[in-house]
């Protein structure tokens, strides 16, 4: 498995409006286990996205889908900065 926890800045008062883009666009993602977007409780600007994929291609393929596409380019004007970003190798766990 291949995973990847990433932090993205919200221009501020963006975040929940960012939020619902990022889970818009979840269907029809072959490979995706889990995909997780949560709120920062100690910056209102900020989301962390989890995600668990089959493996890194399956995460490289997904970036080409017409739907993710499309969330790119809706949430990139709401989207400030990156913060940190982790790549992980899930070992198993509950709902993946």
């Amino acid at each position: 498995m291949y995973g990847l926890i990433g932090k993205i800045e919200a221009v501020p008062g963006q975040a929940a409006a960012l939020a619902g883009i990022l889970l818009e666009g979840l269907q029809g993602m072959p490979g995706c286990r889990s995909y997780v977007v949560a709120a920062d409780p100690a910056d209102p600007d900020a989301l962390w996205v989890t995600e668990v994929w089959d493996n890194r291609q399956a995460h490289a393929d997904s970036l080409a889908l017409p739907s993710v596409q499309q969330a790119i380019a809706k949430g990139r004007p709401m989207i400030r900065g990156f913060g940190q970003r982790v790549e992980t190798q899930p070992l198993g766990g509950h709902g993946i």
